[in-house]
C-alpha cells in the first residue's frame, strides 16, 4: 500500500527533532453540498532540527517513531 504524502504548514517546532503541521484538506458535504475546511495537525520527525514555524513541507507516513509521531519530513514546498 503506498504511503500517505501530505503537505501543510509547520505550527510548532519546540519539541527536539520533531515539528507540529498543520493539513487542511476541503471536501463537499454528503448532505448540505458545501465546500467545508477540515484542518488536522500532525507531529512529524525533522531529524536535523531545519524546518522552523510558518515553513511550507511536505511529510510522509512512516514508521512510528513515538505514541503519536507516525509521519517523517520529506522536504519544503516553496
Amino acid at each position: 500500500m503506498p504511503k500517505k504524502i501530505l503537505s501543510g504548514i509547520v505550527v510548532s517546532d519546540k519539541p527536539n527533532k520533531t515539528i507540529t503541521v498543520l493539513v487542511e484538506r476541503k471536501y463537499q458535504h454528503p448532505v448540505l453540498k458545501k465546500v467545508m475546511k477540515a484542518r488536522k495537525k500532525y507531529n512529524a520527525h525533522d531529524e536535523e532540527n531545519k524546518f522552523k514555524n510558518g515553513d511550507k513541507v511536505s511529510i510522509r507516513e512512516s514508521r512510528p517513531y513515538s505514541k503519536n509521531k507516525k509521519f517523517e519530513v520529506i522536504g519544503s514546498n516553496k
